[in-house]
């Protein structure tokens, strides 16, 4: 699937704080923690806990989550499918609609059970 200049905007200018307790609902009901979701998105995105709290909490949209984050010099591993779109295969020009789905797939991985170690990618 192509990613659109209009599919861009409408993730871009989603809040935060309306997908976040999506993402928590999803790994809790795998038997994860908060702890961890707040782990992997701090490895992705530099933004600890009280970070990603302070963003929900101003409703910062994704595109102010992303610019505000130092994404992690590994994050280019992180790949495969989400949501029908080949991560890999996401055009830069679409930067914050790439770093949301590769936030996603981190997420999944979570949820599935997978070992910390493995999600948080290292080189």
């Amino acid at each position: 699937m192509k990613v659109t200049i209009e599919k861009n905007e409408k993730v871009a200018n989603m809040l935060l704080g309306s997908i976040y307790p999506h993402y928590l609902s999803r790994i809790e009901r795998n038997g994860r923690t908060k702890e961890e979701l707040d782990q992997v998105i701090e490895w992705f995105t530099g933004h600890d806990a009280s970070t990603i709290q302070k963003l929900i909490d101003e409703k910062v949209d994704f595109r102010t989550f992303f610019e505000r984050a130092k994404i992690n010099a590994n994050a280019h591993l992180i790949k495969g499918v989400v949501c029908g779109y080949q991560i890999e295969e996401i055009e830069d020009e679409f930067e914050v609609y790439k770093q949301c789905r590769r936030m996603e797939k981190l997420v999944d991985e979570l949820a599935k059970g997978r070992k910390m170690e493995k999600i948080m990618r290292k080189a």
